[in-house]
């Protein structure tokens, strides 16, 4: 069984000292960088744009997982990929036809991500789970930072671990708000592959060792 992959959320790095940041990332033990990118409309709150990302792609050692919480996310899909976005998640509630999204990500190159919001039933995904690389659920209501963790997240990775499991799929399960130590093995006990940890790794003393903590906590 593979190990679990810790993608810490840039969204709670030190935008003053980013780059001290992400080479924080890249010397840690984290597999992936997590990125949210949010426009103010789907979402109630504006994060960063292309040149932001644009500079961390650039310093970034580790798999760039960029998530899009915005509307009409097919318009951009051509410019993530060429930003260096190595997964790229849109969310199920901002794709009217999210077969012909997740084909146009993955003509580009990169491997095809759906989110769901709290509300939203793993059961939608039935019909397209083999077109996806990546379902990331969302275990806090999308546009903040620092969230409280939402309990029925447990019930909601093993349904869809079924899920995955019934159609012969091969998609990761990531977990995005409120991971902490104190949850990140139950997470993975239900079925969870990527653990995205934004606050309690950057507002850590240590984010290094907090990092080191996450992985050893779902090493086994």
């Amino acid at each position: 069984m593979s190990t679990t992959k810790i993608a810490p959320s840039i969204l709670a790095a030190d935008f003053a000292n980013l780059q001290r940041d992400i080479e924080m990332v890249n010397s840690s033990e984290a597999d992936w960088f997590h990125i949210d990118i949010m426009d103010g409309v789907f979402v109630p709150n504006i994060s960063f744009g292309m040149p932001v990302l644009k500079a961390i792609t650039q310093h970034a050692n580790k798999t760039v997982d960029v998530h899009l919480m915005i509307v009409e996310p097919d318009r951009y899909i051509k410019t993530f990929a060429d930003l260096g976005s190595d997964v790229l998640t849109v969310h199920y509630e901002a794709c009217k036809h999210l077969h012909r999204t997740l084909q146009a990500i993955k003509t580009e190159g990169m491997k095809a991500g759906v989110a769901l919001n709290p509300h939203t039933n793993v059961n939608v995904l039935a019909d397209t789970i083999n077109d996806i690389d990546l379902v990331c659920i969302m275990s806090v209501n999308p546009g903040f930072g620092g969230q409280s963790f939402i309990e029925n997240t447990y019930d909601k990775v093993k349904e869809l671990k079924e899920l995955i499991t019934a159609r012969g799929a091969s998609t990761l399960i990531e977990i995005d708000g409120g991971v902490t130590s104190a949850n990140a093995k139950a997470l993975k006990d239900a079925g969870a592959d990527v653990l995205v940890a934004g606050s309690f790794v950057f507002k850590s003393s240590e984010p290094v060792k907090t990092i080191k903590e996450l992985k050893t906590l779902t090493a086994n």
